[in-house]
């Protein structure tokens, strides 16, 4: 079943006050600012959803459907079942991006915050070549590493990001081209 509006509204509401890691920012702030970003950039429909929701994975709501799962399996999980397969796709690439990374761009790790430095350990640290060769066979994967050049921008404490009706009309954009197919 669709996410509707207002649980679109309320996933993202509901990562306000929550930590990013160590990060000047919470999770909300995070989320708008990753999206804004990918708007900026003029991502389609698609990848600024996968933008705004891919650390959805942390929300309280989504944890208890899916306890057991890393943050961006769960919320590949959570946007399968609810938004589409390619928003799903995207989210759950968004830390296989970093490690894709870390492994083909000599200046990517210098960017990294101590915490997402911290993160990639656990992580699985760089690709090594099978996996680059895996990751870049994928249509999307270019959109994959945007993703999460923007997920390490979006860090500023002052920005509130897009703001969130921006959200929304896209939100409805993509849900009304999905109902055209």
């Amino acid at each position: 079943m669709m996410l509707t509006s207002d649980e679109l509204v309320d996933l993202i509401d509901g990562l306000a006050g929550l930590p990013y890691g160590g990060e000047a920012v919470d999770q909300r702030r995070h989320a708008l600012q990753c999206a804004q970003q990918a708007v900026a950039a003029g991502a389609d429909d698609e990848l600024v959803l996968a933008a705004a929701l891919h650390d959805i994975g942390r929300a309280q709501s989504v944890r208890a459907e899916f306890p057991r799962l890393p943050h961006e399996q769960a919320g590949e999980a959570f946007a399968r079942e609810r938004v589409g397969d390619g928003v799903a796709w995207l989210i759950g690439q968004h830390v296989p991006a970093k490690r894709y990374l870390v492994a083909v761009d000599e200046a990517y790790f210098g960017q990294l915050s101590p915490a997402s430095v911290r993160s990639l350990e656990r992580q699985g640290g760089p690709m090594d070549t099978a996996e680059v060769a895996q990751f870049r066979s994928h249509a999307r994967a270019e959109d994959a590493v945007a993703l999460r050049r923007w997920d390490e921008a979006a860090k500023d404490a002052e920005d509130p990001g897009l703001p969130m009706a921006d959200l929304l009309r896209i939100f409805d954009r993509y849900r009304a081209a999905k109902a055209r197919l």
